[in-house]
């Protein structure tokens, strides 16, 4: 699966909001997104399973508990790819940084 379909999903896209803080039992995040989504437990598990298994997340046993954290590499290489295409967006931010500095100006009387 490409990065961009694991990514593509909304779901899986807040367990990675999630998962940005820290590492945090699957228990929680089935409880937060099914919360939010309205999805069932074995769906959580499975977009856990996408993430996992497109290295997007990691998991570790903790006794009975189960920790998924976030796998930075699948993210560094997505930011790498969008290192072409950054200066469309940077340019305009630029020039939006400068319109509000010259907002921020008093006017003259």
């Amino acid at each position: 699966m490409h990065a961009f379909d694991v990514l593509g999903d909304p779901v899986r896209r807040r367990i990675l909001d999630l998962l940005a803080d820290g590492r945090l039992p699957a228990g929680h995040i089935a409880d937060v997104i099914g919360a939010e989504f309205g999805i069932s437990q074995p769906a959580v598990s499975q977009h856990l399973r996408v993430l996992r298994d497109n290295g997007f997340a990691t998991v570790t046993a903790e006794g009975t508990r189960r920790l998924y954290a976030v796998d930075p590499a699948p993210l560094r290489e997505i930011d790498t790819w969008l290192d072409r295409y950054r200066s469309f967006w940077t340019q305009r931010l630029d020039a939006l940084d400068t319109e509000l500095h010259r907002g921020r100006r008093t006017p003259k009387p």
